[in-house]
């Protein structure tokens, strides 16, 4: 009975030990994993869910408009459901809205409700009296890359932001802790020392800042890619628009200010808006104080008496949308129609320049860390090598 009771016993001290191990792992692993892949999961989905938001609010505005109905007393209405699909800035612009202000007034009153382009683009629409006209020039702002560039994105911003740190903390660890033990066990052992291996652990202190060097330039521009239009605001220093000069040349993000630039004044003069008038409303519809400064030159040409088509070729130093402007200024279908083309060569151009630095830079990453890694990996068991072979002699 009694070697009855002490199997038993044992057998409940191991379950327990069992659980604990598997408790152990849930909370030191597991729970971990799960909670960066939720981090992860939050900050990659955090410029999709400010897109989807923005185009839920240009649905809201053309339901509205559609249905001959005012677009302020909608909107305040809507918020009265209390759907957090919008979020709390949806409410503050309600609650502006309510208290009498208009779209425009409203909007300057929260202006991380929508991109910086779409808030003004709408302004303008404000000002011409009719919000349809500008709707397609916004919808065109939140215009979606193909699935291919959005998983080269977040691939390499999870390569930066997880793997790449993992990579440099490593090195260094190996650096500090590894190699010194190697050197002084060859050390004393043998006097000569293979060249190799003991160039590259001599020198290997600057791989592990170059690849740090590399990994914090791309970390920082990952953190703005999703830090979004808050991140950016605060990075503008004052009257020199750091971000705004870094966007214009971006040959991509210059290719799509130009877009907006086109298609805003396009719609504005197809309005019937005067030509000085509506380069100052067209540049302040790109959002960017680079775009702003070039729509002022033009505005100070046409006030000398240039034409509007000589004029706009500060936006373009090739030269193409001097001649596309040219084309549409003697066209019958209007200005929006006749650049259809210039805007869709522009997006078509950008796209491809994205995708093209997405992927160069991904793979550059992959190779540089596959390089780095091979170097120390050759010289640390080149080490071990000699180690070893001269311990066969001894």
């Amino acid at each position: 009975m009694q070697f009855l009771l002490d199997d038993i016993s044992e057998s409940t001290l191991t379950m327990f030990r069992i659980a604990g191990s598997l408790l152990l792992y849930l909370i030191c692993f597991v729970v971990p994993l799960a909670a960066l892949a939720a981090l992860m999961h939050t900050l990659l989905s955090l410029p999709l869910r400010r897109r989807e938001r923005a185009r839920f609010f240009l649905d809201l505005l053309e339901t509205a408009l559609a249905q001959g109905r005012s677009v302020e007393p909608t909107l305040a209405a809507m918020a009265e459901s209390r759907d957090r699909a919008m979020g709390v800035r949806f409410h503050l612009l309600a609650a502006h809205l309510e208290n009498g202000l208009r779209l425009d007034a409203a909007l300057e009153k929260v202006p991380r409700l929508l991109p910086a382009q779409i808030s003004a683009t709408l302004r303008v629409g404000e000002k011409l009296g009719d919000l349809r006209r500008v709707l397609p020039a916004c919808r065109e702002t939140l215009r979606e890359g193909s699935a291919g560039l959005q998983s080269a994105m977040h691939y390499m911003l999870v390569l930066v932001l997880v793997f790449s740190p993992i990579a440099v903390f490593l090195m260094a660890l190996l650096r500090a802790k590894v190699v010194p033990s190697l050197r002084s066990i060859f050390e004393s052992m043998s006097e000569t020392r293979p060249v190799f291996p003991e160039f590259i652990l001599s020198h290997m202190h600057w791989l592990v800042w170059a690849q740090a060097s590399v990994v914090l330039v791309l970390m920082i521009a990952a953190l703005v890619y999703i830090g979004g239009p808050r991140l950016t605001g605060w990075l503008q220093l004052g009257v020199l628009p750091f971000v705004d000069s870094v966007a214009w040349r971006v040959p991509w993000k210059r290719k799509r200010l130009q877009r907006a630039f086109s298609a805003a004044l396009a719609v504005l003069l197809d309005g019937g808006v005067p030509e000085i008038e509506a380069v100052r409303l067209a540049g302040e519809c790109t959002a960017n104080a680079i775009c702003g400064r070039c729509a002022r030159r033009v505005m100070a040409a046409l006030e000398q008496g240039a034409k509007l088509n000589d004029a706009v070729r500060t936006f373009d130093d090739s030269g193409e949308f001097h001649w596309r402007f040219t084309n549409a200024c003697h066209g019958r279908d209007g200005f929006l129609q006749s650049l259809n083309g210039w805007h869709e060569t522009l997006d078509a151009k950008a796209f491809q320049q994205e995708e093209a630095a997405a992927h160069a830079v991904t793979s550059g990453l992959v190779v540089l860390n596959g390089l780095i890694v091979a170097l120390v990996a050759t010289a640390v068991f080149g080490l071990l090598i000699s180690v070893m072979e001269t311990a066969a002699i001894w």
